[in-house]
C-alpha cells in the first residue's frame, strides 16, 4: 500500500515545485541574509503542497470521471484502483495538517513574534496555496476545469515561490526579483501547457476546458512559444539590469534542452509524444533554477 501512495504523490514533479524555493533562497544568499533553517522549512512546506495538489489533483480527476482510459499520461490511484476515493480523502486531509504545521513552523522561524503583521499575511497566503491546492480539480467549480490552472500555477510556482520565499528571510521586496519570479512562473506554466496539450482530446471529451482545450490546437502552440520566450526574456533583462560578472549567464546552458524542446514541439503531430517532454522541461526549469543561482555566487 505505501508504493501506492508514494506513487500517488508523484515524487518527479517535485523538482518543479522546488524550482522557487531554490532560487528565493540564492537570492537570498546574494544578499547576505541565508538562512538554513528557513530553507530546509521552505522545502518541506512546498514539497507538503505539492504531495497535497497532486493527492487533490488524482481524487478530483478519479471522481469525475476524467481519468479514464482516453488519457494518455500514466494512470493514477483512483483510476487504477489501488486507492479508493475515502481513502485518498483521508489522505489528503492528513497531508493538509501536517502542510499546516510546517507553514506554521516556518512563519515563527522567519518572523517571530516580532513581526505579527508578516506573520498574519503569510499564513493567509499559506491558507490560500492549501485551497488553491485543493480547489484546481476538486468541486464543482475547479479552476482547472474552466481554463484558470495556468494564472494559478504561474502565481503560486512562479511570484510566490520565488518573490515569497525571498520575502521570509528579507523582509522585503526588490521589484527585479520579479523577473526570475517570472521565469520559473512561465516555465511551469509551460509544462502545465504541455500536460493539457497532449490530454486535449480526453479532457475535450470530460468537459475539463483546460486553456487548451479553449485555444485549440494551434493557438495552444503558439502560447507555448510564448511561454518558452518570456521565460528567457525575463532572466536576461534580470542579468543585464544588476550585471556584474559572466557567470550570471550561466542560466543559458539550460535553455540548450529547452530550444531543442521548443523545435519538437513546432514539428509534433502526435500528442504522446509531448508526455516525454515534461519531465524534460520541468527538469530544465530546475536546472535553470540551480545555474540561476550558481550564477549569483560567483
Amino acid at each position: 500500500m505505501m508504493k501506492h501512495w508514494i506513487q500517488a504523490a508523484r515524487l518527479r514533479t517535485l523538482p518543479l515545485s522546488l524550482s522557487g524555493i531554490i532560487l528565493g533562497g540564492c537570492l537570498a544568499h546574494k544578499n547576505q541574509v541565508f538562512d538554513i533553517w528557513i530553507f530546509v522549512l521552505s522545502v518541506l512546506t512546498t514539497i507538503g503542497f505539492q504531495v497535497l495538489s497532486n493527492f487533490a489533483n488524482d481524487y478530483g480527476d478519479g471522481v469525475k470521471g476524467t481519468d479514464n482510459e482516453n488519457r494518455i499520461g500514466p494512470k493514477r490511484a483512483l483510476q487504477s484502483g489501488v486507492i479508493t476515493a475515502k481513502q485518498m480523502l483521508r489522505g489528503i486531509y492528513i497531508t493538509i495538517v501536517f502542510t499546516l504545521i510546517l507553514a506554521l513552523v516556518l512563519i515563527y522561524v522567519s518572523f517571530g513574534v516580532e513581526d505579527f503583521g508578516y506573520s498574519v499575511l503569510f499564513f493567509f497566503l499559506g491558507i490560500a496555496s492549501i485551497a488553491a491546492a485543493i480547489k484546481y480539480t476538486m468541486g464543482n467549480k475547479a479552476y482547472g476545469y474552466s481554463g484558470l490552472g495556468d494564472v494559478f500555477v504561474f502565481l503560486f510556482f512562479g511570484l510566490l515561490s520565488v518573490v515569497g520565499s525571498l520575502f521570509l528571510y528579507t523582509k522585503s521586496i526588490e521589484s527585479i526579483t520579479f523577473l526570475p519570479a517570472f521565469s520559473v512562473g512561465f516555465l511551469s506554466a509551460a509544462v502545465l501547457n504541455l500536460n493539457n496539450m497532449r490530454d486535449r482530446a480526453s479532457d475535450i471529451l470530460s468537459s475539463k476546458n483546460t486553456l487548451v482545450v479553449k485555444l485549440g490546437e494551434g493557438k495552444s502552440k503558439q502560447y507555448h512559444y510564448s511561454l518558452l520566450i518570456l521565460a528567457f526574456i525575463s532572466s536576461l533583462v534580470y542579468v543585464i539590469s544588476d550585471y556584474r560578472s559572466a557567470f550570471q549567464f550561466l542560466f543559458l546552458i539550460a535553455f540548450i534542452p529547452i530550444a531543442m524542446h521548443f523545435i519538437r514541439v513546432t514539428k509534433n503531430t502526435e500528442v504522446i509524444k509531448l508526455d516525454p517532454e515534461l519531465k524534460l522541461v520541468a527538469l530544465s526549469t530546475f536546472l535553470y533554477a540551480i545555474l540561476f543561482g550558481i550564477g549569483q555566487f560567483l
